[in-house]
């Protein structure tokens, strides 16, 4: 006697007899749920059973003797927990669940390599299922650098600012929760060959500066969070809006970008996944509201970014409209609806609406738009956000003569 679980990946993929008054399983709310039922069933293995699933055997496997097997059916959605959670939730006959589906998935490969081979192909081997995420080594231990070390399983590695990099750190990813202006001295200690495995959560204008200061093309991580810590230890609250109620933190396709997701989403925090050139879009478009929000705040004595939102509405999605021009005509990629970009900054300034505003950190927030003036002087045109050079000029940020 044998037990096997049969995974359903679908309503239609496998069919049994239901007992008088008995109901079909509801798959609508992806959850795991199950029952048991002993039936007459034709196989030879476990691989042998996945292909009857998914459409029946082979004459010669159909030919086998059919022994009686207590099989469980599992109506089965929610499938795309990420492995190390699905780890901590299999255990007992969840554990059964896990290893049947793999089993059906790892037979379905099978029979296509059986019939490609059978036609003469050469078919290669193939590829091994994932492994569970590593533990994470996370370099500071602020609200943000804690908040994602309560986001992981408990094993991860938490390196304070101005410790040395561990001999012995795991082989996950990297997550730099410093301020900006450590950055420099962060990367420097970390071995080079683990440089691929960092993780930027910092705002601002990231890429100069790690197009400068890293080998050119690591596939280093770089997240924009809209969600935020208010106090250490307290749960992050997320950006979510009326404009973009699904969230807008967003990360780009770096080597460790499944794991980030996988760290935000099972802790409720949404995260989009984005290629270029919707990541730049994206990138570009946080440092937009960061510098368009907090200059014209400082203007009106450092109000709130809810009162800049409710009060100097027209002022800001001005400056957001010239900031963005600006960006266009140096990337030629990123392109934006206006009406549409200023409605949903706005969207956003009116979730974090107690947000005080302040020009700082200028290198990484108004900087780069106040180059993009100064480039475009020197090239003998117009500059394309007058509204921003005064601003800045006014708080005396910068000189009138720059």
């Amino acid at each position: 006697m044998c037990q096997l679980l049969l995974p359903m990946v679908s309503p239609t993929v496998v069919k049994h007899e239901l007992a008088a008054g008995e109901q079909e399983p509801s798959t609508s709310n992806f959850s795991v749920r199950s029952h048991w039922t002993s039936t007459q069933t034709t196989c030879c293995s476990t691989e042998a059973m996945a292909l009857r699933i998914h459409g029946g055997l082979t004459p010669a496997i159909s030919a086998l003797h059919a022994p009686r097997v207590h099989t469980r059916l599992a109506v089965v959605e929610n499938v795309s927990r990420m492995p190390r959670q699905r780890h901590m939730e299999n255990k007992g006959p969840g554990r059964c669940f896990a290893q049947g589906l793999a089993a059906g998935v790892a037979a379905l490969a099978f029979r296509g390599r059986v019939a490609r081979a059978a036609e003469g192909e050469e078919v290669p081997a193939p590829s091994p299922l994932p492994e569970e995420f590593p533990p994470a080594i996370i370099i500071g231990g602020g609200r943000l650098g804690e908040a994602f070390a309560k986001m992981g399983m408990g094993s991860d590695v938490i390196v304070r600012r101005g410790d040395a990099f561990p001999t012995d750190a795991p082989k996950g990813p990297i997550y730099v929760c410093t301020r900006n202006d450590a950055l420099k001295d962060i990367i420097a200690s970390v071995p080079a060959d683990r440089h691929e495995d960092l993780v930027f959560v910092q705002n601002g204008a990231l890429v100069p500066f790690l197009d400068k200061n890293l080998q050119p093309g690591l596939p280093v991580t770089i997240l924009l969070v809209y969600f935020a810590v208010a106090k250490k230890g307290e749960p992050p609250l997320d950006g979510k809006t009326d404009t973009d109620p699904e969230g807008l933190t967003a990360v780009n396709t770096g080597k460790w970008a499944q794991e980030v997701r996988w760290r935000l989403t099972t802790s409720n925090l949404a995260c989009r996944m984005l290629r270029d050139p919707e990541f730049m879009q994206a990138y570009w478009e946080k440092n937009l509201w960061i510098a368009a929000y907090m200059l014209v705040g400082a203007l009106h004595d450092g109000c709130t970014v809810g009162d800049v939102e409710a009060k100097h509405r027209k002022e800001v999605d001005e400056l957001i409209a010239q900031l963005a021009t600006g960006v266009a005509a140096a990337n030629a990629d990123v392109r934006w609806d206006k009406l549409l970009l200023c409605d949903r900054l706005a969207a956003y300034a009116r979730s974090v609406a107690h947000f005080p505003t302040a020009v700082k950190e200028f290198e990484w927030r108004n900087g780069p738009f106040y180059d993009i003036s100064l480039q475009a002087k020197a090239a003998g045109r117009p500059d394309p956000c007058p509204q921003h050079t005064a601003g800045l000029e006014k708080l005396g940020v910068v000189g009138k003569d720059a």
